[in-house]
This record gives structure tokens, sequence and C-alpha cells, in this order.
């Protein structure tokens, strides 16, 4: 007969402390679905982040159980999402922001069987140190050209096997693992996220940045077009609001005939237009 469990392994203990206590600490909770993610992907991102995002590999059941006794808003419904392997990561960084930075932190790996391709895929010419055997077959399968030199096989020329955006075959995936060539980009984009109890979806933590530059561009000109119009002077457009106000000034001048180092030549051509039409029209001017 087995008796009750009364202690847990030191992993799963330290988890469910952490657990306890992170979402309290920090203001975001992020998930991470680990579906599609490889381990190796979250290494460099732990470094990275170090000091600015703790993250967490939980167990789902653990987690549940940790997080369903906290009193923070919102955390509860996160929870029952919680299905299958998945990383949670805690940060007072704005999840829009983590999102960004994770999607710029994309690093190259080895394609599985299946994987499309994120790059044409380039095999150079050389000698591969891959003893002559049943690797020829893969080679010539995968339409590599190959020779036999020196007890090892040779790649004769450059070939590219898959371009970019097709479907890596499974026998090429474990070849070009063996000819240490990458050819897949990975990133980590998170499933959700949970801030200061606004629970956010996958689909609206996406932004695109090129279209919110100019988006904010636009509405940067528009609000310096309109302060001009209104003389409202900022230190943006004082030298458009003072060069439309010295045009509208010379214009009234002008206008009014008032005489100045700056409008007498406009001034004098306006009076001299202004002479010549009166005299156009006294030419032909008879008494009645």
């Amino acid at each position: 007969m087995h008796e009750n469990r009364t202690k847990y392994p030191a992993k799963k203990t330290r988890m469910y402390q952490q657990l306890q206590e992170l979402p309290a600490k920090y203001k975001v909770t992020a998930l991470v679905r680990m579906e599609k993610v490889r381990s190796s992907q979250m290494l460099p991102l732990r470094k990275k982040f170090l000091g600015e995002v703790e993250i967490i590999s939980i167990k789902d059941k653990v987690a549940k159980k940790a997080l369903a006794k906290l009193n923070v808003p919102g955390i509860a419904k996160m929870a029952e999402a919680l299905t299958g392997q998945c990383v949670l990561m805690f940060t007072n960084m704005s999840p829009f922001k983590l999102n960004v930075l994770l999607g710029k932190n994309k690093i190259m790996m080895f394609g599985r069987g299946g994987d499309i391709a994120s790059v044409d895929i380039n095999v150079p010419a050389k000698n591969t140190g891959i003893a002559p055997g049943p690797m020829l077959t893969e080679f010539k399968e995968a339409g590599i050209p190959t020779k036999i030199d020196q007890g090892t096989i040779w790649i004769l020329k450059d070939s590219t096997p898959v371009k970019k955006g097709q479907p890596i075959p499974d026998k090429l995936a474990t070849l070009l693992q063996k000819l240490d060539i990458k050819s897949v980009e990975a990133g980590v984009l998170l499933d959700g996220a949970l801030e200061e109890g606004i629970q956010y979806k996958r689909e609206e933590l996406v932004i695109d940045l090129e279209s919110y530059r100019g988006l904010f561009a636009q509405a940067h000109q528009e609000a310096i077009s309109l302060s001009i119009e209104a003389g409202y002077i900022t230190k943006d457009n004082i030298k458009q609001v003072l060069a439309k106000a010295s045009h509208g000034s010379r214009n009234v001048a002008v206008e009014a005939g008032y005489l100045t180092e700056d409008t007498k030549e406009a001034v004098l051509q306006r009076a001299n237009a202004q002479a010549q039409s009166v005299a156009s029209k006294a030419k032909d001017y008879s008494p009645a």
C-alpha cells in the first residue's frame, strides 16, 4: 500500500511559490504557448530580458492550483487558458512593447520535416566530411550532386534544393542538420496577456509599427498646419508662423500703399499698374 505523498519535487515546489508571488509583484502576466516553440529559443530570451522579464516554464496543473488562490484581477480567467506546455512571463513592461521585442528577437534554427523554409536553402560546394554509404542516397534524393574523394562525400556544386516559402522534406531536413545549415527563422510571440486586470488576446497584441509610424507622422503634420493657421506658436512651428505673419503684414502694407524698404517696390509696381489701367480707360473715354 502506497503512502500519500507529503513532499513534492523541489522544482514543482519552487514553481508553485513563484506563481504565488510574481503575478502580484508585476503589472503584466503574459502567456506563451510552446506547441510551436522550441525550448532552445527561450535560452537567449532569458539572457536578453534578464532583470526586466521573469520567465517561468510551467506545468498546467501546478500553475492552475497556484493561480487559483490569488487575489489578482483577471488571473483566474488566464489560469483557465493554461493547457499543455506553456511559459509565463512577468514584467512591468507594456505587453505590446514586450510582444514587439519578442518579434524582433528571431533566430535561425534547423528545420524539421514539413517546416516552411524562411530563406532559400543554399547548399555550397564543399567537402562534407561525411563518410560514403546510405547518405549518398539522401544527397541524390535531395538533388545535390556529389562525388567520393579521399574517403568522404564532396558536394560538386552549389545548389538550392528548397526555395523560400516551400516545405522542407523530411530526409532533407536531416541532411541539412548534418551539414549545419539552418533554414527556419523562429520567434516567440505572446498568446495572451493580463495587465492590471485587463486581458488581451493574441491578435490584440500585434502592432503594425510601420502603419502606426505613418499615422503619427500624418497626425503631426496636420497638427502643425492647424497651429500655423491658428497662429498658435510652439517650438516646432515658430518659423512657419512668423513667416506667415510677415507675408500677411507685407500684403496688407502693399494694399494700403504703405512704403517701407521691404514694400516700396511692390507698392510702386501696384500704383504703376493702376495708373496704366486708368490711362487705358481714359484714352477710350469720350464725353457724352
